[in-house]
């Protein structure tokens, strides 16, 4: 079990029991809604929210990743335990998926400064042993870099379609990895992002709480404007649907399922335009660069326009999800075609 500091814990407040935290430190939920020196955290805990929905990460008040005054770490602690709160009184998965995306891209920036921090083991230790916990990876560094079995390395990466994330692409020696600090993380962020996605979803739904009315009500508004109501055909063999679905309900799809999704659908003719309204639910969703990423599938710049990978490809990525209706075909685009 792990051991944090105050320091730690204003990092990586997902680490926290946030029951125990609570009883800890002598508060109640319901002190939180009517003791005016507290309510301030409410609104600290909206921002946390509204930052994340906006696509930004929590400005913290860490200093090189340290608690620089007395009342930080109550602030950067409690802002991310009332924030669950918040979350779960207004019910918005939307809002759950974007907060653990921002969050995880927020503790990613200090594991990263702490992995890299060679004047001080300690901080180094620390992010090894959350690496640990968390996914049972086993690192260790070499040099400037940070070695990772290759099983671990391929289960993480399957995920990435960029040329530099291929094995082959790799330094490999002895059944290890080797990735720098900044790659070691960046290849955990999904996986951190889900880790706390599960951190709201298990928590316990509270009953309405005097004083946090207000907030749960424009959480609720602010969900809204994700609301993408998505229409598709029977024709769509069910691994899009799956894919539509899963960005329907406002959860991360992997970058594997994105390329998929894109791909299929620019290639049965569909315009680039047509497509990007799909992943606006997306919790990391920025305009700009889904246009760019939509644009490169579909060639068009003159460059090669991207095909669907095959069914055999999907199935090696877990985006495959056969029905009898799949019988005899290798490709999606098959799907619903005259034998």
């Amino acid at each position: 079990m792990l051991v944090l500091g105050q320091d730690e814990f204003a990092k990586y407040p997902f680490l926290a029991d946030a029951g125990e935290y609570l009883k800890d430190k002598g508060f109640t939920l319901e002190q939180f809604g009517t003791d005016p020196d507290l309510r301030m955290l409410i609104d600290k805990a909206f921002e946390r929210i509204q930052a994340a929905a906006d696509g930004a990460i929590y400005k913290s008040e860490l200093t090189d990743g340290k608690v620089t005054s007395e009342a930080a770490l109550p602030r950067e602690v409690f802002s991310f335990l009332l924030a669950i709160v918040l979350l779960k009184l207004c019910g918005m998965r939307t809002l759950f998926n974007r907060f653990a995306l921002a969050e995880a891209r927020r503790a990613e920036k200090y594991l990263e400064r702490d992995l890299g921090n060679i004047a001080d083991k300690s901080r180094e230790d620390l992010a090894i042993r959350i690496i640990d916990d968390l996914f049972s990876v086993r690192i260790k560094r070499d040099g400037d870099d940070f070695a990772i079995p290759v099983p671990d390395y391929l289960k993480y990466s399957v995920n990435f379609y960029e040329r530099e994330w291929k094995l082959v692409n790799r330094r490999v020696y002895g059944g290890l990895v080797y990735l720098t600090p900044h790659e070691t993380i960046r290849l955990l962020r999904a996986e951190l992002g889900v880790y706390i996605a599960s951190k709201i979803t298990r928590a316990r739904t509270p009953q309405m709480i005097q004083g946090f009315e207000d907030h749960v009500g424009r959480l609720v508004d602010l969900a809204k404007k994700f609301a993408t109501p998505v229409v598709y055909t029977g024709e769509y063999p069910p691994c899009i649907k799956h894919a539509i679905d899963v960005l329907e309900r406002g959860e991360n799809l992997p970058h594997s399922g994105r390329f998929m999704l894109g791909a299929y659908l620019l290639s049965r003719g569909q315009a680039v335009e047509d497509v990007a309204p799909l992943f606006k639910n997306a919790p990391d969703y920025n305009e700009r660069v889904t246009l760019y990423q939509l644009n490169n599938l579909a060639g068009s710049d003159g460059g090669t326009q991207y095909s669907c990978p095959t069914c055999d490809k999907l199935r090696t990525q877990d985006l495959c999800f056969a029905t009898s209706e799949c019988d005899g075909i290798t490709h999606p685009m098959q799907f619903g075609r005259k034998k």
